[in-house]
């Protein structure tokens, strides 16, 4: 067994779920940061247990055949791109193999009873996100710093560019690293709690131009705001909305609930196929419209609909699949824990003359039962859905949420996930609840980094069609 700053030379023969090379010395497995599929890598174990350990990438004895160079001068040291230095096409590779890997081993779904479809890539997978959240804070010698954590660290690396990012995000930067020099606003130090500015978040509409900055806080008002307003009105070209979110609190959470607006709208404007949404500095978009353009196609596709369908949504954000769905469907009921979401969603409905959409504030997991059980005690009939969306944060859906979802028998239910782990173990349970997994679509709507979306069909055994 290999010990503690052990070096050794490895063949890097698979990749985990996280990013990291797998190879093996002696029968031992090492996973190993910044190597790919193919690397002939001398490595240094950093830490050991019983059957695997952790290795530092020390040399590449022979690059792989699958290797790049990255493009980003930080890939290694940022926490945001894991593979960045595979090749595209290896990229699409890995993600399409994860998701059928998980599906099958942690999911017992059989090979061969599903149709898996080839992954969705993208066309351009640089400079596609339309968000990016940039920490604030200062070095040794006090000196502002704006950037990213290095990986699992809240160390900040200086840098105002992403090779991910809309370059407006440099301009964005720019101004306001001069405003906070120039009018000494010190940036929040998380270790004393004090200083004011935390982070910057940027958003860009990718049809409409539409830019928003919101400044978030650890003071009550954000001092000589004007001149922050004066400074990026002049020079951000685009520029629809500018507010400060307030968090005061001692916490990792970046967003505090209090949202003021310095100058313009309290939010920006874009679009996912046809469909007007009105997206605020608390709302989930997603960050890659258009490939979430297509995966929405492939819900759509999925969930069969003929417009005479009930169809209930559940984590639906500001109502981005429930619209997308609506003008398809009879009734569409979307539910979301967040407040201000819902009341986008509600927005959202009224600017695209959708009036058979319903929205509910709360958890999916009590939302839905709590439905289920009043129109069952009051009626005395099962209440029923056609269709049931369900796209979950990373932890995939609670247990109980499941079981109401299999009691109220929709004929089909389409799973979106942005963890393929996750989603295997919920369609373990749905299958034992009756359903069957029949389509399965990756999309890469990440480019560069080790995530990826999927979409799932399952029907239930009664009605095959």
């Amino acid at each position: 067994m290999l010990e503690k700053n052990d070096i050794v030379t490895v063949i890097i023969e698979d990749m985990s779920m996280n990013g990291e090379g797998i190879g093996k010395s002696n029968g031992y497995t090492l996973f190993v940061k910044d190597t790919v599929v193919g690397d002939v890598a001398e490595v240094k174990v950093m830490k050991t247990k019983k059957t695997y350990g952790y290795a530092r990438l020390m040399k590449l004895v022979t690059p792989s055949a699958e290797r790049i160079q990255a493009k980003c001068p930080i890939a290694r040291q940022c926490g945001g791109c894991q593979i960045q230095e595979m090749s595209y096409e290896s990229q699409l590779r890995f993600k399409q193999n994860l998701v059928k890997n998980n599906l099958e081993r942690l999911g017992g779904i059989l090979p061969g009873t599903y149709e898996l479809y080839p992954i969705i890539g993208m066309e351009e997978p640089w400079h596609y996100r339309n968000k990016a959240q940039f920490p604030v804070g200062a070095n040794r010698e006090g000196e502002l710093l704006m950037g990213f954590y290095a990986g699992r660290t809240h160390s900040i690396i200086e840098t105002e560019k992403c090779f991910l990012g809309d370059s407006v995000n440099e301009c964005v930067l720019s101004v306001i690293r001069d405003f906070m020099t120039k009018n000494k606003i010190a940036p929040y130090n998380e270790e004393t709690g004090r200083g004011i500015v935390r982070h910057i978040l940027i958003r860009k509409g990718v049809r409409t131009g539409q830019v928003m900055v919101c400044v978030v806080i650890n003071a009550g008002k954000l001092p000589h705001s004007d001149k922050l307003v004066q400074a990026l009105v002049s020079q951000i070209a685009g520029l629809a909305s500018v507010s400060v979110s307030i968090n005061r609190e001692n916490t990792n959470v970046i967003m505090g609930n209090e949202i003021q607006v310095l100058w313009g709208s309290s939010y920006i404007e874009d679009y996912i196929g046809e469909i007007l949404y009105r997206i605020s500095p608390l709302s989930f978009f997603q960050v890659n419209p258009v490939q979430t353009e297509k995966l929405y196609q492939k819900v759509l596709e999925f969930a069969q609909l003929t417009g005479q369908e009930t169809v209930w949504d559940l984590y639906c954000g500001i109502g981005t699949i429930s619209l997308f769905l609506a003008r398809n469907s009879k009734r569409v009921y979307g539910v979301e824990i967040i407040p201000q979401a819902i009341d986008n969603a509600r927005e959202n409905a009224i600017i695209n003359n959708i009036s058979n959409a319903e929205f509910f504030v709360g958890k999916s997991e009590e939302v839905l039962p709590k439905f289920f059980k009043d129109e069952y005690r009051k009626t005395g009939v099962r209440p029923t859905a056609d269709v049931i969306v369900v796209d979950p944060p990373r932890k995939g859906c609670e247990e109980t949420l499941l079981s109401t979802i299999a009691e109220m028998a929709p004929k089909r239910i389409v799973y979106v996930s942005c963890d393929s782990a996750t989603l295997a173990r919920d369609l373990k349970s749905l299958t034992a609840y009756g359903y069957e997994v029949r389509k399965v679509q990756a999309v890469d709507q990440f480019g560069q980094t080790v995530h990826v979306e999927t979409v799932v069909l399952l029907a239930c055994k009664e009605h095959r069609q």
